[in-house]
Formats: structure tokens, C-alpha cells, sequence
């Protein structure tokens, strides 16, 4: 009789059954899974990187928000603090600035990092990875000061470079809509309520209404820039007492020492009072304005996918480009989508500083840094994006004339009805009767489109009922499309001369870029 085989190989150490072989294979599979890179380790395709950096945003933008930016900021309100001291009367000599001057690009990290592991302060490790560099000058670095003159002040002046930069893009999407509006703007089409066919406008017109969105977004985005304020050298908790006792309490030295400051880091005002920190406010007013590039952006891609559909307009499409892995044939408009789906992103972000802002206690707490530092950098990363793609977009935007007036030919039998009742009255027709044939007849006509899809023969219909008199040619003199358009070829005449080329000549500096996709 043949030995009874073992049952180890069927038993957990417990004497439980094993699992099923699915599961098996699963945890083998967990073993082949690559082990996490060690601490410290060279290849950053191992760890996590954030998409509006690495995938979509612009190096102009990255920068304003970089460690190096950052830090050469700091060091630079390091040395306008020092210079505005000794020029009113501190024991703070030319030297000392001087050599704080020839360090203001080269910042040893390795020297700041070091220290903050240590200290667990990030503005205390830089002032002594500053001092390293320019030990003469280590003793009045910071003199006076608190964290939040160089980080609040720093925040401050990395949103108003950014808003230039955002100003900037947003003339050049203007400008490039407005070529575009130019060029069709006696081109009909249908326009759509609900969407669903209504009055015909202009393809040109249309844009308008994407320009016009952008124009109340540059205003307020400059508005804001001109009159961001500088937090200024307020101390611990506002009251200025640390430079109050450093001039002996002159306090006309205290205040000087503050617009010395501010004017030296291209400030126009002064925070007239503070905690230790800026109010928060000021962060969702800015994004806020951040938002409103997202809403306008985002109704411009919806209204091109929806154009997409129709065939009549689209997004650049390139030679190579793929629209899908498995349907070779799709034209998918990956532009708008990803303005849409970022233009979402940054709406939400809009809500963290008004929660930020809210939550601030007395003078200052801590709670608003952590937050801060994701949140309002995203924000403008994620807006220049938007922009960037937009002005990609509205630079090479496709438009499909025959599909349009195809369009407006299948439409216009219907919408020109009133138009030909009102011709049919003038030679002596019963308006009421009238009005009853063409209800009749516009029904039949929608049935012949709807259930067999056949063209629409409305106007046929009309023209062959003698109640009309009214012939064919008639008829479709009365159906020209230019008559159903109204003031659209002209208000967008007027529009763009009155309202966008004036600022367009004004800001001539700023045009000449052309907007890039990365991926």
C-alpha cells in the first residue's frame, strides 16, 4: 500500500487550510513588487512628484516658487533691513552689508538644511546658513525681526510676481481671441440656449464673450498687483516694540525704517497694522482673482468641447497626435479637458484660504503655514497652466465653415418661420390662418427629420402652399442667414475697437508670446 502523502503542504502551521491559489499568486506578486527606494536615494522616478511641476507647468512659475527664489528673497529683506538700520543710525556698518550682498544668490542649503534638523526653525537655519557665508555681518541679520518679516513679506512679493506673470498670459489669450473674433465675426451659426438651436450669432461674436470674461479677470488681477501691500518690519506681534527699543522709542525712526524697507523691495504701501503675520485675507482676495481665470477658462473649454462635438470648431489637433488607444479615429480634445479638469482644481483651492483666514487667532497661530505653503503656490501654478493652455489654444483654434452652415441650413427653416408669416401678411394674408399652416407644416417637417431622418423640408412645404404666395426664391431670400444675425457682426466691431484694442496697444510689451502644451 503506498505511503499516505503528507498534509504539511496542504496546512498553515495553525492547521488552517491555505488560501486559494489567487491568493497565492497574489502574494508572490507582492513580492516581485519593487522595494521603496532607500532614504536618500538618487532616482527621483521613485518617489511621488506633483504634476503641476514635473507634468503641465511653466519654468517661469516654477521659479517664483522655488527654494531659490524664495531664499534669495529672504536674504535680499535681510539686507534692505540692515541698510535702512545703518542709515538710520544703528551700529550696522557698509561692511557688514557688503558681504551680505556678495551671498545673496549662492545660498548653501546643505549649511540650512543641516541646522533645521537640529532646530526644527526654518528661518533660524537660514540666518545662520547666511552668517556662514558673511560672518562679519552675523550679528545683525534679522536684527529686530521676527519670522514673518521674511517669510509673510517673501509670500508677498511671490504673488505679485506671479500676477504679473498671470496679467501678462492672460493679455496674450485676450489678444489671440480677439484675432480670432476679427477674422469671423460676420460668420453665422447657430447659438444655443440650453442647447438647444436658438437665434443665430457670429462664430466672431461668440468669442467676444470669452474675451469679455477675461477682461474683468485681468482688471482684477491687476488691481490686486498694484495694490498688494508690503507687511513691512511689524515685530512679534505688530506693535513694532523690538525697533521702538532699538531707536530709543523714536518712533518717527521706526517708521521710516519701514517705508525704507518697502520701497526697497518695490512696494507702493504699507500695511497700516498687523499681528505678526499679514491678514490671511489678502491670500483668498488673491486667489479669488485666481478663481476667476478658472471659471472663465473653464466655460471657454466646455463651450469648445461642445463645439468639438458639433464638428464646427476644435483645438489643435497635431500630425502624430493619438486621440485614443483603441479607437484610432477619435479627435479627443485633451486641451480643453485639461483646462477643465485643472480649472476645478484651483476652484477648490480658492476655499483653503478663506478657511485659512477664518481660523486665525489673535495675533498669529501656526496652523495657516502648513496650509499656505500647498495651497497658494498650486493655486498660481495651476492657473498659469490654464492660461498657458488656453493661449495654445486660442493661437491655433480650427474652424469648420460647411459643418456650420450645414448646421444653421438644417435650423433655419424653423427659426426663419416669423420672418416669412410676417412677408406672407404684408400680401394679404390671414395672419391667424397663416400661423395655423405653419404649425402644421413645421410639425410634419420635424417628423420626416426625427423619425426618418430626412432632411428638413419645411420651407418646400411653405413655398408649395398657395395660402403663402410666396415663391421659392422668396423664400429663400427671407432664410439668408446674415438676416437673422442682428447687430452681431457689428457689436463685435464695436467691441473689440472700443474695449480690447485700447488695452492691447497699451500693453504692446507684454504681447509676442505663444502658448505651449509640455505632454
Amino acid at each position: 500500500m503506498p505511503a499516505r502523502k503528507s498534509v504539511s503542504r496542504n496546512r498553515s502551521a495553525n492547521g488552517s487550510k491555505d488560501k486559494p491559489a489567487a491568493a497565492a499568486r497574489g502574494v508572490r506578486a507582492q513580492a516581485k513588487r519593487p522595494a521603496p527606494a532607500p532614504a536618500g536615494a538618487a532616482d527621483a522616478r521613485r518617489a511621488y512628484e506633483n504634476p503641476l511641476t514635473s507634468r503641465y507647468g511653466s519654468k517661469e512659475m516654477s521659479f517664483i516658487f522655488s527654494p531659490q527664489f524664495k531664499f534669495t528673497t529672504w536674504r535680499r529683506l535681510w539686507v534692505a533691513l540692515a541698510e535702512g538700520e545703518r542709515i538710520l543710525g544703528l551700529p550696522v556698518t557698509e561692511k557688514q552689508i557688503a558681504q551680505m550682498r556678495a551671498h545673496l544668490e549662492d545660498i548653501n542649503f546643505e549649511d540650512a538644511e543641516a541646522k533645521e534638523k537640529e532646530i526644527r526653525h526654518d528661518v533660524m537655519s537660514h540666518v545662520h546658513a547666511f552668517g556662514v557665508q558673511a560672518p562679519d555681518a552675523k550679528p545683525i541679520i534679522h536684527l529686530g525681526a521676527t519670522s514673518a518679516y521674511v517669510t509673510d513679506n517673501t509670500d508677498l512679493l511671490q504673488m505679485k510676481e506671479a500676477l504679473d506673470l498671470l496679467a501678462h498670459k492672460t493679455l496674450n489669450v485676450i489678444a489671440a481671441l480677439a484675432s480670432f473674433a476679427e477674422a469671423h465675426r460676420d460668420l453665422p451659426t447657430l447659438a444655443f440656449t440650453h442647447f438647444q438651436a436658438a437665434q443665430p450669432t457670429t462664430v466672431g461674436k461668440r468669442a467676444t464673450l470669452w474675451i469679455q470674461d477675461l477682461l474683468m479677470d485681468l482688471e482684477e488681477i491687476q488691481r490686486l498687483k498694484e495694490a498688494m501691500p508690503f507687511l513691512g518690519v511689524k515685530g512679534t506681534t505688530g506693535t513694532q516694540a523690538s525697533f521702538l527699543n532699538l531707536f530709543d522709542g523714536d518712533m518717527q525712526k521706526v517708521h521710516r525704517l519701514e517705508h525704507v524697507v518697502a520701497e526697497e523691495m518695490g512696494f507702493k504701501r504699507v500695511l497700516p497694522v498687523s499681528g505678526q503675520t499679514y491678514t490671511r485675507k489678502i491670500d483668498y482676495q488673491v486667489l479669488q482673482a485666481l478663481g476667476g481665470v478658472a471659471q472663465s477658462a473653464h466655460k471657454f473649454a466646455n463651450d469648445l468641447r461642445l463645439l468639438a462635438h458639433l464638428k464646427e470648431v476644435e483645438e489643435p489637433f497635431e500630425k502624430g497626435q493619438v486621440g485614443s488607444s483603441a479607437m484610432a479615429y477619435k479627435r479627443n480634445p485633451m486641451r480643453a479637458e485639461r483646462m477643465t479638469g485643472l480649472a476645478r482644481h484651483l476652484l477648490v483651492l480658492v476655499l483653503d484660504p478663506a478657511l485659512t483666514a477664518a481660523e486665525q487667532w489673535f495675533e498669529r497661530t501656526l496652523d495657516d503655514s502648513s496650509n499656505k505653503r500647498i495651497a497658494v503656490p498650486e493655486a498660481f501654478l495651476t492657473a498659469d497652466i490654464v492660461l498657458e493652455t488656453y493661449l495654445n489654444v486660442a493661437q491655433n483654434l480650427v474652424v469648420y465653415p460647411a459643418v456650420i452652415e450645414a448646421h444653421l441650413k438644417a435650423e433655419l427653416p424653423f427659426i426663419a418661420t416669423e420672418n416669412i408669416l410676417m412677408e406672407a401678411v404684408k400680401r394679404g394674408g390671414d395672419r391667424q390662418d397663416l400661423h395655423e399652416r405653419i404649425r402644421r407644416h413645421s410639425q410634419k417637417a420635424a417628423e420626416e427629420v426625427k423619425l426618418h431622418g430626412r432632411e428638413n423640408d419645411l420651407l418646400e412645404r411653405i413655398a408649395k402652399d398657395k395660402a403663402f404666395g410666396i415663391s421659392k426664391a422668396d423664400v429663400e431670400r427671407l432664410t439668408d442667414a446674415s438676416n437673422f444675425i442682428g447687430l452681431a457682426s457689428e457689436q463685435t466691431e464695436s467691441f473689440l475697437h472700443d474695449h480690447v484694442q485700447p488695452l492691447l496697444k497699451s500693453h504692446r510689451a507684454w504681447l509676442g508670446r505663444t502658448g505651449q502644451v509640455s505632454v
